[in-house]
């Protein structure tokens, strides 16, 4: 149980620390490092080579010096031979044979390393090839990778931008609606002056104030009735005078019969 929690909490540490590095990494960054160390493997197998050539050429410059000392020895014994030395004829050619068996020797190694050297120059011509393919693709996917970023912080700042405008937008909305609200209350406040309805609804006037109000309205008729009676004049007057003798007669009338 303790192993499987600890295996879990490796594993997760792990994980994270992948991902942190996935993060740190930077395309640019590990392309250049790859380019390295492919001219790194190019160096190693250039320096293989050199040294293989080296062995190669080495043996052959032996295998020249002997074949030239076989050469001698050969006229050597020809020469003993014509002298009738063949005491120094057999130890010429003795020699001789013992130069060709050193030849023999080394003819396996230096076909060998003559097929190394034939190897390497494959394997480095197309390590040669890789790295120009991939130096040209290095700087190509750089330059993608330039652009790419570039376009993603604009397209961030747009979307920046965008957001701006419409949290702006949405500030707009909101203002408008608050002045079309102050101002609906606003005609509907006036309407209920005018009306006199917000004066009655916020406690209407005191009662010296609603007497004075009507008296002031009672003047009003007063005048108005003044007015009426300017109008009217003298035929006004006089037949209000006519009026009452007609009732006095009636009167007498009514007297004198009941006195007869």
């Amino acid at each position: 149980m303790a192993m499987g929690l600890f295996q879990r909490a490796h594993d997760i540490v792990e994980a994270k620390a992948n991902k942190a590095l996935d993060q740190a990494e930077n395309p640019s960054d590990m392309l250049d490092l790859s380019y390295e160390k492919m001219l790194e493997q190019l160096t190693q197998v250039r320096r293989a080579l050199v040294t293989i050539a080296a062995s190669r050429k080495r043996i052959e410059l032996q295998e020249s010096q002997l074949q030239q000392s076989i050469a001698h020895l050969q006229d050597q014994a020809q020469a003993a031979v014509n002298q009738g030395r063949d005491d120094l004829a057999k130890e010429a050619l003795a020699r001789k044979a013992a130069a060709q068996q050193q030849i023999d020797q080394m003819e396996p190694q230096h076909q060998q390393l003559t097929e190394q050297e034939q190897k390497l120059e494959e394997t480095l011509n197309q390590l040669q090839s890789r790295v120009n393919s991939f130096r040209t693709q290095k700087e190509t996917l750089k330059a993608e990778y330039t652009a790419s970023k570039a376009v993603t912080s604009v397209n961030e700042s747009v979307s920046g931008i965008s957001k701006s405008i419409s949290d702006s937008g949405a500030a707009l909305e909101r203002a408008q609606d608050k002045i079309a609200t102050m101002q609906s209350r606003a005609q509907a406040t006036d309407e209920l002056l005018e009306s006199g309805v917000l004066e009655d609804v916020g406690g209407g006037t005191d009662d010296i104030q609603k007497e004075l109000d009507q008296l002031s309205a009672n003047s009003n008729v007063d005048a108005e009735l003044a007015a009426l009676k300017a109008q009217a004049g003298p035929s006004g007057a006089l037949a209000s005078g006519s009026a009452a003798p007609a009732a006095s007669g009636d009167g007498a009338d009514s007297g004198t019969s009941g006195s007869s």
